[in-house]
């Protein structure tokens, strides 16, 4: 079905931390609005939004999924999205996609920080919320406990529009606290039976409603001074105030049911439908000229030239990469040619498709609010922006990649898959934005990074699947390097006789350090012949050549300065070879003398953290041989600025998960090179002594 009108169109994310039944909510959404002809449930693998192999492996979305369903002329498109940390960030893209929000809350569990981390996205983003407290059916749940966590550790403003009708096994129905009436299901088909209220029922649902009506009512200095003068609001006074006050922002009405039993699916598509923007309610998008740099804005409005945000990427081994898209203005059209504004380059669409889980439905045009995919766009990747090729257009803050926390080196298991996998790897990262790929230069390993080692983990069951290539998992080698302190000369002589023409070289060679960061210098001072001018490359290649494989641990030596000052020749035996072989006697000759020393990697770190955990996170960073440089407040926490060896924080990040209870986070960028303490750097040296020993024994 076409969108035609925006007023009729709601485009929402489900959202909250894993395992408070998001899934199961939407399939229920989809049953009860009669766009599924079965309940599907993702514990049997019957779901139409949990279908990638590795989400019915592990019984959780990892993906965001889309969908649609019309509820009372309204078209309503929703994003089903993952709640666990590994997957989180996939979740904090679709927001970027969507006018509001249904944040779950499970009554039977502490709110985690996945949920705050969601709940602070939503605020900084300023999307309308309206709250569900699902799975009341289940032992253990109580709806007053979720309440106390939406307002207590969230913060929210609350409004409660939805009470339950029995508890836990007993759970059977809710109360709609506007209308005053007790809505029970005796079966799983969405129905209610409607009833009046009376008893103890009654006295719950009137002391809620003047809570609604309070609550209301300080958000609109009119509706306060009616409220003061009545005692009470209008049925339709109370939901008209309720729109604008959860556009505003100002408060969260409250739902509750069972996506399991499909109890209080039907009011909350009410609420999605009454209270939730249009995207059209929604402010008009911010950004640039993407040459002018002038600021721009763009109406959510049909009629607005076409922008369109590129939020997710999906690349199949066989149908090739789609790209999804929410359409910020004007209309996008099937076979219609657009300028990637991001890029500066041509593109042009093929058929649109409306998004049904693992399906897709082909349509003709999609309106300003719709989120949509296209196959085959030959430049477009994550985060671009597509726009009418003459009205070009740049958003405000656009996405951008996450920064990792952990890494791992990825070893493949056939011999030979090397570029197989780096391939497929790549096209992995272009899927999913907290993921990264590169291969050290020094070490030469293929180094993923991620959001933790479950995340890691998933992309490689992906790996597997989608391209049949199968690798290992180690933890990458630290690029360590060497260096000298000192100066020091040494003659270099290589001289080989055997019948018949002999091998010669001989050069004189300086060391000395240089400022650190400089890297290598090479500097020819000889004078009147003692060695030709066409020996002197040869001798800088043997340094070079030397130099790559360091003097201690088999690192590259860096930040020195070698001078070849004088040196002898022969007319007939002095070679090329001769002279690279002379200059890494030379060389080497030089740097025992220089005091050669281990340099080791430092990492600019910063730890965002509760202020309760600040003393236990430095203390830990202390440990780790690191360098507080400051602290900075921010919201209830603290960000910790430190310097740490890299060695220290390979895996970070299941540490600061233990020490915050999951509530800190981290990010970390190379920063410099520092000469390691010599505890650090003996162990170093004798490790790659036994190393260099092992690999000889093998190869005897």
């Amino acid at each position: 079905m076409a969108v035609e009108e925006i007023g009729r169109l709601r485009t929402i994310a489900i959202v909250g931390q894993g395992g408070t039944g998001k899934t199961q909510l939407a399939e229920a959404m989809l049953f009860a609005a009669g766009a599924t002809s079965r309940l599907g449930r993702p514990d049997d693998g019957s779901s139409s939004l949990d279908f990638e192999p590795e989400e019915l492996n592990h019984h959780i979305s990892i993906n965001s999924a889309f969908h649609h369903l019309n509820w009372k002329k309204t078209e309503v498109i929703f994003a089903d999205t993952p709640g666990y940390s590994a997957v989180l960030p996939e979740t904090l893209t679709t927001l970027r996609a969507v006018d509001g929000v249904v944040m779950l809350v499970s009554p039977g569990a502490d709110t985690k920080v996945e949920s705050e981390k969601i709940w602070a996205a939503v605020n900084d983003l300023g999307l309308p919320r309206i709250a569900f407290v699902s799975r009341l059916d289940r032992e253990r749940t109580s709806f007053a406990a979720a309440l106390k966590d939406l307002e207590k550790v969230l913060g929210a403003k609350t409004v409660v529009l939805s009470i339950p009708i029995g508890d836990e096994l007993g759970f059977k129905g809710v109360i709609d606290v506007l209308a005053m009436k007790a809505l029970t299901y005796t079966d799983q088909s969405g129905e209610p039976k409607e009833e009046e209220l009376s008893g103890d029922l009654k006295e719950r649902a009137e002391a809620a409603r003047n809570a609604v009506f309070e609550a209301i009512a300080e958000t609109d200095d009119g509706l306060l001074e009616k409220y003061l003068d009545q005692g009470s609001i209008d049925e339709a006074e109370a939901r008209t105030a309720l729109h604008a006050a959860v556009l505003a922002g100002k408060v969260t009405p409250v739902f509750c049911g069972s996506g399991a039993k499909n109890i209080g699916v039907g009011p909350l598509l009410d609420a999605i439908v009454a209270m939730l923007p249009a995207p059209s309610e929604r402010p008009a998008v911010k950004g640039t000229h993407p040459t002018k740099g002038e600021p721009e804005e763009r109406k959510i409005d049909p009629a607005a030239p076409f922008a369109a945000l590129v939020f997710k990427t999906a690349i199949d081994p066989f149908a090739g990469k789609l790209s999804f898209f929410r359409v910020l203005s004007g209309t996008a059209r099937s076979d219609a040619p657009v300028l990637n504004a991001s890029r500066e380059s041509k593109e042009r669409f093929g058929q649109l498709l409306r998004l049904e889980g693992k399906k897709q439905a082909p349509i003709g045009q999609a309106i300003a609010g719709e989120i949509v995919a296209v196959a085959k766009l030959k430049d477009t990747t994550t985060g671009d922006v597509l726009t009418d090729e003459k009205s070009p257009f740049q958003v405000e803050n656009p996405l951008t990649r996450q920064s990792p926390v952990i890494s791992f080196a990825i070893r493949p298991k056939t011999k030979g898959d090397e570029e197989k996998a780096s391939a497929a790897l790549q096209k992995l990262v272009e899927e999913d934005l907290a993921l990264d790929m590169h291969r050290d230069p020094q070490t030469h390993e293929i180094i993923l990074s991620g959001t933790g080692q479950m995340h890691i983990e998933l992309t490689v069951e992906k790996l597997k699947r989608k391209f049949n290539v199968e690798v290992e998992l180690q933890a990458p080698k630290v690029p360590y390097k060497e260096a000298i302190k000192g100066r020091a000369e040494a003659q270099g002589k290589y001289k080989r006789q055997s019948g018949g023409r002999g091998q010669y070289g001989d050069c004189w060679l300086k060391v000395e350090p240089l400022p650190r960061g400089t890297g290598f210098e090479f500097v020819d001072e000889i004078v009147g012949g003692a060695i030709p001018r066409n020996f002197i490359p040869s001798v800088e290649k043997g340094v070079r050549n030397t130099l790559a494989q360091g003097f201690l641990s088999g690192n590259q030596m860096v930040d020195v300065k070698v001078t070849v000052f004088d040196g002898s020749y022969h007319d007939v035996d002095s070679s090329d070879m001769a002279f690279q072989i002379a200059a890494s006697i030379g060389i080497k000759a030089a740097l025992e003398k220089a005091k050669p020393i281990i340099l080791e990697p430092i990492v600019a770190i910063e730890v965002s953290c509760p202020d309760e955990c600040m003393g236990d996170v430095i203390g830990d960073l202390n440990s780790r041989r690191g360098k507080v440089l400051g602290m900075d407040s921010k919201g209830n926490g603290q960000v910790i600025k430190a310097q740490v060896p890299m060695a220290e924080v390979l895996k970070y990040a299941p540490d600061l998960r233990s020490i915050t209870s999951g509530r800190g986070s981290f990010e970390q960028h190379f920063s410099h090179y520092e000469e390691a303490p010599p505890m650090v750097a003996d162990k170093i040296v004798k490790e790659a002594q036994a190393a260099k020993e092992a690999h000889a024994a093998a190869h005897a």
